[in-house]
């Protein structure tokens, strides 16, 4: 499984890998964004007031309802690019916010900036014509957009990195920035990872099988490590671990401070034999390994501690978020969301969070900074009237991580809008906003959370 390595976490709270694709087509999204390059690595606090803080969340998310709308296509073809696909409407697969700017991306490889200040478009992000942008990350170490490229003239074959000061975006310099990492050669199936929780950056060359590490505040080369028998790398604050080549019965691991790239500790995990790996996961201490049909093994790196949870109680996931304050993760199966302890036992699991998309498209899953809440996409309630001369609406649910309980629900049933008729300024009425979202952003500060569509526009709701 891979992380927030653009194998690509735009948000601020995880780890992103964007992975350079081993073919692109302007028709499909394969190899382009991994499902899960959302998990969020973010952590959690523990609060006493946990009343008041519901109370507090189920105030702020009461009134919300539909109040912007911006477009990221432009009606004059996008004029300055080169690429015809460039040119038409694609759907919203990424979102981001930062300073009162709203970045957005289309599957077809343009992103917009939009002023909240102004309600009005700002500047495409694409610098050169044959530009189309793989992934976005905000970079809070020195308040700069990096966007990940990949360009007709290199025949879409490696990814390009850029970044650029918020500030210049702001005035609409969407050129002023500089292209980092430029040594590298990130060819299929080479990545660049940015993880935010430790501000580093990870990047792998395949043309010469060598994992670099860099200072996300300033870009400074760290640390390299070349072993062509590290199969894999999983981040975790304060550590990486690496993965090597398996063997019959045990598969080599080596945990190392990513600080400095110091060995901390070699072992092997014994395996059962001629059974597949579903996932290897390190946090914090712990280790989870899930072999095909075998139970999930949790193990304490410290002492060799081994916790089993039965194959039947925990099934292998599509996706993980760790929540590290508060020693928990969520897993994602088939539309479900739920938390789990290190001691292999079920916390929570959700009230009325059904997804809405079955694939664990974690681009419509946000969790706050203090990770209490999840915001999601989900099915609207059976009993709520979500077809509306044929558009079926879903809802953005919030809710509670450590309870489960849903604290609000943003419905086409409950807007104060005309909802089977579109605004004035608005191409879309309420039931077509919540019809078929495929990103969604909260914006913490503002109390605001953007989404996107398939026709690729942008809804701000809010209250």
């Amino acid at each position: 499984m891979e992380g927030k390595r653009i194998s690509l976490n735009p948000r601020p709270c995880c780890n992103r890998r964007v992975l350079a694709a081993k073919k692109w087509t302007s028709g499909r999204g394969d190899g382009f964004v991994n499902s899960v390059r959302k998990l969020m690595r973010r952590e959690i606090c523990s609060k006493r007031d946990r009343a008041f803080s519901m109370s507090n969340a189920q105030e702020r998310f009461a009134n919300i309802d539909l109040q912007d709308e911006y477009d990221t296509h432009d009606p004059k073809g996008h004029s300055f690019s080169q690429l015809p696909f460039l040119r038409k409407r694609s759907k919203i697969i990424e979102i981001v916010a930062a300073h009162d700017i709203i970045f957005a991306l289309a599957h077809s490889g343009i992103c917009a900036a939009f002023s909240r200040d102004t309600n009005e478009r700002i500047c495409f992000l694409n610098v050169c014509p044959d530009e189309v942008i793989r992934s976005l990350f905000y970079n809070k170490n020195n308040d700069s957009l990096i966007t990940v490229s990949v360009y007709a003239s290199d025949n879409f074959s490696s990814l390009k990195c850029r970044t650029t000061m918020i500030g210049y975006i702001k005035k609409g310099k969407h050129d002023a920035g500089f292209p980092l990492f430029e040594s590298e050669s990130l060819k299929w199936p080479g990545f660049v990872e940015f993880d935010d929780v430790n501000g580093k950056v990870l990047t792998y060359s395949a043309q010469d099988s060598i994992y670099k590490v860099f200072d996300l505040r300033n870009y400074s080369l760290l640390y390299s490590i070349s072993d062509k028998n590290v199969q894999e790398i999983k981040i975790s604050p304060g550590i990486m671990l690496l993965i090597f080549t398996r063997a019959t019965s045990h598969v080599p691991l080596k945990i190392l401070s990513i600080e400095d790239g110091t060995l901390l500790k070699s072992f092997n995990h014994l395996l059962h034999r001629n059974k597949k790996v579903d996932f290897i996961e390190q946090f914090n201490e712990k280790l989870l390994v899930k072999q095909e049909n075998e139970n999930l093994q949790i193990v304490d790196v410290r002492n060799s501690q081994l916790t089993e949870v039965s194959r039947t109680e925990f099934m292998t996931p599509s996706a993980f978020i760790f929540l590290y304050e508060n020693q928990l993760f969520l897993t994602f199966r088939n539309r479900t969301v739920s938390v789990w302890n290190f001691k292999g036992e079920l916390v929570t699991s959700f009230e009325d969070h059904l997804l809405w998309h079955p694939d664990c498209n974690t681009n419509n899953i946000y969790i706050t900074s203090d990770q209490d809440l999840i915001i999601s996409y989900c099915k609207a309630d059976s009993d709520v009237p979500s077809v509306v001369d044929g558009a079926i609406a879903g809802s953005i649910n919030i809710s509670n991580i450590l309870t489960g309980k849903c604290l609000a629900k943003i419905l086409a049933s409950n807007s104060k809008r005309r909802k089977n008729k579109a605004h004035a300024e608005f191409q879309c009425t309420v039931v077509q906003a919540l019809e078929d979202i495929t990103a969604l952003y909260y914006d913490e500060e503002r109390n605001e959370i953007y989404t996107g569509n398939m026709q690729g526009l942008v809804h701000v709701w809010s209250n």
